[in-house]
C-alpha cells in the first residue's frame, strides 16, 4: 500500500502532564513528520488518576479520546494525541501483572480517529500493605526502586479520606520512610498502602512501552485504506473459530485478524501471523469440555 504522509512539521497536540512526549515525539516525527505540541499547564488528572483519588470516567478508549480533545481545545489544533494506561492481572493468568496501553490519534481535518494498543507483562505494577518501613526491604528492589518511584497512603482512615492523604513520586529511601511514618500516624488499621507510581515520568518501564506503542501507531498511519485511502487501516478485531485438530469443530480461539478503516466501512480478513492451522484439542469445548 502507498505510504501516507501528512504535511512536513504538522503540529499535533499531545495531552500529557507526565512527560510522555519523550516517548511519543520521536517515532511520530520519524514516521510521519509530526511536530508534537504539549499544551502548557494542562491538567489531565481531572479525567482520572492511577492512585484512585480521582476516578476515571468511562472506559480507556473514552478516557483517551476525552484527553486528546482536551489538548486539541487548549491548542486550537485539528490534530490530537493522547495515551491512557490500565493495570491489573493478565487475562490468561491472574497472578501476572499486565500493562494495557492505548494511544489515540484524532484527525478532525479529515474526520477520523485511530486507536492503537499494546497489552504486555513488561510492567512493575505492584502494591503491598505494611506496618513499618522495614517491611519494604524486599518490595522496593523488586519494583526497580529508586529509578521507579512509589506512592504511599494510609490503608484506612475513619472519615474515608485515605485517598486525600497521599505521597507520590517517592524516589529516595528517606522520602519513603517519612511518608510511611506520616501515613501510620493517621491510619486506623495501622497499615500503609504502598504501590508503584505508574505515572509515565516516574516509571521508565512504562515509558518504554509507550514508545513501542507510538512506533505501532506511526506504522499504522502510514497504511491507507484500500477503499477510501484514509490513513490508519489496521487491526480492529479478531475472528474466533479456529477449528479443532481432532473433531474439526470451531473453538473459541482466534483464526483471523479483521483489519478495518477508521473512516469508511471497508474491512478485510488476514491470517493470524505465526498462528497454527488448527487448535490443540485441549482448547476445544467439545473434545475437552
Amino acid at each position: 500500500m502507498k505510504t501516507v504522509l501528512y504535511e512536513p512539521n504538522q503540529p499535533v497536540a499531545l495531552a500529557t502532564k507526565h512527560g510522555k512526549e519523550r516517548a511519543i515525539s520521536r517515532p511520530l516525527r520519524a514516521g510521519l513528520g509530526f511536530r508534537i505540541v504539549v499544551p502548557e499547564n494542562l491538567d489531565t488528572d481531572v479525567l482520572g488518576t492511577f492512585s484512585g483519588e480521582i476516578e476515571r470516567q468511562g472506559n480507556p478508549r473514552e478516557a483517551a479520546l476525552a484527553k486528546a480533545r482536551l489538548g486539541m481545545k487548549e491548542t486550537g489544533l485539528a490534530f490530537g494525541l493522547a495515551n491512557e494506561g490500565s493495570f491489573g492481572p493478565y487475562p490468561s493468568s491472574l497472578f501476572i501483572p499486565a500493562d494495557y496501553e492505548l494511544l489515540v490519534f484524532v484527525d478532525d481535518a479529515s474526520g477520523f480517529q485511530v486507536f492503537e494498543q499494546i497489552l504486555t507483562t513488561e510492567t512493575n505494577f505492584a502494591h503491598t500493605k505494611i506496618s513499618s518501613f522495614d517491611e519494604l526491604a524486599d518490595f522496593l528492589p523488586r519494583i526497580g526502586f529508586p529509578s521507579h518511584a512509589v506512592i504511599a497512603r494510609p490503608n484506612s482512615v475513619g472519615d474515608g479520606s485515605e485517598y486525600q492523604i497521599i505521597y507520590k513520586g517517592l524516589q529516595s529511601p528517606e522520602a519513603v520512610r517519612q511518608a510511611v511514618e506520616s501515613c501510620l500516624d493517621v491510619s486506623d488499621d495501622g497499615l500503609v498502602h504502598v504501590e508503584t507510581d505508574m505515572r509515565a515520568h516516574y516509571n521508565p518501564k512504562r515509558m518504554r512501552v509507550i514508545r513501542r506503542l507510538a512506533v505501532k501507531l506511526a506504522r499504522r498511519l502510514q497504511t491507507e485504506c484500500p477503499s477510501c485511502l484514509t490513513p490508519g487501516f489496521g487491526i480492529a478485531d479478531r475472528k474466533l473459530g479456529l477449528r479443532c485438530e481432532m473433531c474439526g469443530l470451531p473453538t473459541h480461539l482466534a483464526c483471523a485478524e479483521i483489519h478495518a478503516c477508521p473512516k469508511c466501512d471497508f474491512q478485510k480478513e488476514f491470517p493470524l501471523p505465526n498462528a497454527p492451522q488448527q487448535a490443540d484439542a485441549r482448547f476445544c469445548q467439545f473434545c475437552n469440555p
